[in-house]
């Protein structure tokens, strides 16, 4: 479907990957490296839902008027990334700009050789260093080298009920032993201790399972780079997660919809999910509204009763841990640079509050303010808008200490491989799933928790070597 407007030619490209070469004939705007400049541009968004998509064009457009630059936006999933830039690397189509950017595949196009990192480090420095969150750009960033403009971020919770909590005289499950135990207590009456995810086939599982190794100190690799999922650290995540997910969750395969749908029910007493999930739960979007008995009458409900845990911390973990993610604008190597940078900044400045306000719950801004305003963008997230069907403000649906967390939890944030100089290795677990395959192999009573750890680890040490 295509949609053109009077300054720019917005294109949904939601293909399998066995039209990747037919996407990048029709929608690339065919940067090569000796191409002459021309004031036009490329730009992939993996921000591909419809609604994304228009709120983009609408920045765009004012973009292209101030500066007489033109911008082909295109919209990407995530999961066909990956081949779709190695396609277009191969037939020499890259875009200018990829937009909405999980780490793991910034690092995998770094490792492939397929970023201008000079000019990130450009943009970066010309917006303010001191503007941006210092973890997001030391989680984006290769000693020294700039791999990309990081933009918002997105962390992972436990949301759990609260009035259930206080009722069974439970602390929040803000640790292993506290979650292990508020499980066990709340399995009964029909209602599941926890909705926890274990799809093979779905990132969000393994999303999942590195949120609670992470709290255990758990790591993909160690200090050497060498994988460690074998660890004692790591079998006792294992462990716990297997204790959690097949012992007190819902039978058979559980993933990102089933998992939200069941806590959105009142079926289960805590869920894994990231904040993507506050709208929804304040009853703003009526493809997924809470469904619990209260919830007819209540919309506000669960929301109400619903407590949220930004970071957790395991027996072996030194200090609560942080999962989320950081997605960024990158630039490529074949770009035009004089046009791709001027597009950035205007996305990272002027076009900023926009950008981040299509989904503030899950777009939580990395570059606080400008220099001349500090917290100007902190302060705009907190009145953004959410929700889909009805709008409400974050700082109305939700207290301002939850607004707090979130902000400070970008600060706090840990991932797998990326201070270790593993990014690569990272975007391909990502593609693999080594992890959510063994979980899902562990919590269908197939294999232990030490097999699945010994499983998972052989998985990454080959899938490293593979990248060698």
């Amino acid at each position: 479907m295509v949609k053109k407007t009077q300054r720019s030619k917005v294109t949904l490209c939601g293909l399998a990957a066995t039209l990747a070469v037919g996407l990048l004939a029709g929608c690339s705007g065919g940067a090569g490296a000796e191409r002459k400049p021309d004031n036009r541009i490329t730009v992939w968004s993996q921000e591909n839902l419809p609604p994304r998509m228009a709120a983009t064009e609408k920045v765009i457009s004012r973009f292209e008027k101030e500066t007489g630059v033109t911008v082909d936006l295109v919209g990407v999933d995530e999961a066909q990334l990956p081949q779709l830039i190695m396609s277009a690397a191969a037939a020499g189509k890259l875009p200018d700009v990829i937009g909405a950017v999980p780490m793991g595949q910034v690092w995998q196009m770094y490792g492939d050789g397929l970023l201008n990192t000079d000019v990130a480090q450009q943009i970066v420095r010309d917006l303010g260093t001191d503007t941006f969150n210092a973890n997001a750009l030391a989680l984006t960033d290769d000693r020294g080298a700039r791999l990309g403009v990081p933009s918002d971020a997105w962390l992972q919770l436990i949301v759990y009920r609260k009035d259930l909590f206080a009722k069974a005289g439970l602390q929040a499950p803000d640790n292993y032993a506290s979650a292990l135990k508020a499980a066990a207590a709340l399995d009964q009456g029909g209602r599941d201790g926890i909705s926890l995810a274990t799809d093979p086939s779905d990132v969000f599982t393994q999303q999942s399972f590195e949120d609670i190794a992470l709290a255990n100190d758990c790591q993909l690799v160690d200090e050497q780079g060498d994988p460690a999922l074998d660890s004692a650290a790591c079998r006792v995540a294992f462990e716990t997660y297997d204790d959690l997910a097949r012992k007190h969750g819902a039978p058979g395969t559980q993933s990102v919809d089933t998992t939200r749908a069941t806590y959105f029910a009142s079926k289960s007493s805590m869920m894994v999910w990231s904040s993507f999930i506050l709208d929804e739960m304040a009853g703003l979007r009526s493809d997924a509204l809470p469904s619990c008995p209260e919830c007819r009458k209540d919309p506000d409900f669960l929301a109400r009763n619903t407590g949220i845990v930004t970071s957790v911390q395991g027996p072996d973990g030194k200090e609560p841990a942080q999962f989320g993610e950081i997605t960024s604008w990158t630039v490529t190597k074949t770009a035009e640079t004089g046009a791709s940078k001027k597009f950035i900044e205007y996305m990272m400045g002027e076009g900023y509050q926009d950008w981040f306000g299509m989904a503030p719950e899950g777009k939580i801004p990395v570059r606080t303010g400008t220099p001349a305003d500090p917290d100007a963008f902190q302060q705009a997230w907190r009145t953004s808008v959410m929700g889909v069907d009805r709008r409400e403000s974050m700082q109305k649906a939700y207290p301002a200490a939850l607004l707090d967390r979130l902000v400070t939890g970008v600060g706090d944030m840990k991932r797998w491989g990326l201070t270790q100089g593993q990014g690569a290795l990272v975007g391909a677990t990502n593609g693999e799933l080594p992890v959510a395959k063994a979980i899902g192999a562990m919590t269908s009573g197939q294999i232990s928790p030490e097999e699945a750890a010994r499983e998972a680890n052989d998985e990454v040490t080959a899938l490293q070597k593979s990248l060698q």
